[in-house]
């Protein structure tokens, strides 16, 4: 019998489906000799001087609470990478603040911006934890679908959606995008920048792909924005850090004087060797991304090779280390039945495009943030599931 407690807890969060990337990876993991492309988790493991930092710091006794800001070689670090690679420039001191990854900046930028009824606009296909966050604070995520612009945001798409809805308090960014691998170069952001700076709206802008950019050079939205941006970055994917759970959030003085507040009444801090970890990769952990980088460069080209050959559609990834593909018209459209079918008949594991929000049906995401030999079987036995009757 159910706890009649459980009624009485927070409605918006009663509402909310759990995580469908989390419950189908769960289900279909249930399969022996699986081939997993599901989840952003790097295959590589932290690199040893990062690892040795936060050795020493353990060494050194440095297991006290940090400042929630976090400790300050951290937020020089952070700071530093900033600069150097984005021209981007941030007083550590007050304007930076380290989070519980990338997803700890998240909760903390939405909740510290919305009001009940507050409108915030999230393009289409797009990592979904952005939504439930949105629901919990009472407000509406209004989506805008960029399936028909080979999954980019326009000017145009994003004028008319103002216009519809003046009560928009945010919108939100992904670039490099999970689950498409698209970016958008300056000329793009600068004609999204154009529209934007005619509102008093925040940009949400989840920047933690950046440094795994293949196109060209990573723009940030903050450096034509600066004073609505709210950045969002880390060291989870540039440096095979997830499990270290260290984010960066950077914005103007007077914005994160309140972003620090949400911190301060949930997490108090984030883990201190980690953050001296974290303050190593900053640092000094550029050959070691570049490293990262071309090899999953390398594993992009194969793989988008292999499925344009077996006749998928492709949205071309210029960063992060996702393939967004179209399941071909002669196969299972529904993407979540396409990819328990794939499982369940090939054993590769890939995650249904529907999970992403509108224009993600008829989709799959595949992680190719795997080995060579993992992603050659997978696409072998993708080619013959695709020869069986369905």
């Amino acid at each position: 019998m159910s706890n009649p407690l459980v009624a009485k807890m927070n409605r918006e969060m009663l509402e909310l489906s759990p995580s469908a990337i989390l419950k189908f990876n769960d289900d279909v993991h249930q399969i022996p000799d699986l081939i997993s492309l599901t989840l952003g988790e790097p295959d590589f493991p932290t690199p040893d001087h990062i690892k040795q930092a936060a050795i020493r710091s353990i060494n050194s006794n440095e297991s006290h609470y940090a400042p929630t800001r976090g400790i300050k070689p951290l937020r020089q670090a952070a700071s530093h990478f900033l600069a150097r690679n984005y021209d981007l420039h941030y007083d550590p001191d007050t304007e930076i603040i380290m989070t519980a990854g990338a997803t700890g900046g998240i909760y903390t930028a939405l909740t510290s911006v919305l009001n009940p009824g507050d409108d915030v606009l999230i393009p289409t296909p797009i990592f979904p934890l952005y939504i439930p966050v949105t629901k919990l604070r009472d407000a509406h995520p209004v989506f805008m679908d960029t399936s028909k612009t080979d999954f980019v945001l326009t000017p145009d798409q994003l004028e008319a959606t103002l216009a519809q809805h003046p009560n928009t308090k945010a919108i939100v960014l992904n670039f490099p995008s999970n689950p498409t691998g698209k970016s958008y170069d300056r000329a793009a952001l600068e004609g999204l920048a154009t529209v934007i700076k005619k509102h008093a709206i925040f940009v949400i802008s989840d920047e933690i792909y950046s440094e795994l950019t293949y196109r060209g050079h990573h723009v940030s939205i903050a450096s034509l924005l600066p004073d609505q941006t709210i950045l969002l970055n880390g060291v989870s994917k540039s440096h095979a850090m997830t499990g270290w759970r260290i984010g960066l959030m950077a914005a103007p003085k007077d914005i994160t004087t309140q972003l620090e507040k949400i911190d301060q009444f949930t997490i108090t801090s984030t883990t201190t060797n980690a953050q001296f970890a974290a303050a190593e990769a900053l640092e000094n952990g550029a050959t070691d991304t570049a490293q990262m980088k071309a090899e999953y460069e390398h594993r992009r080209n194969f793989v988008v090779k292999e499925l344009q050959q077996m006749g998928f559609e492709l949205a071309s990834p210029d960063g992060a280390f996702y393939i967004f593909a179209k399941i071909p018209a002669d196969q299972i459209q529904a993407s979540f039945a396409f990819s328990y079918d794939l499982a369940r008949k090939a054993k590769v594991a890939v995650i249904p495009g529907k999970a992403f929000g509108p224009g993600g049906e008829s989709y799959v995401r595949i992680s190719y943030a795997t080995s060579m030999a993992n992603l050659k079987m997978a696409m072998e036995r993708i080619r013959h599931y695709l020869t069986l009757p369905h």
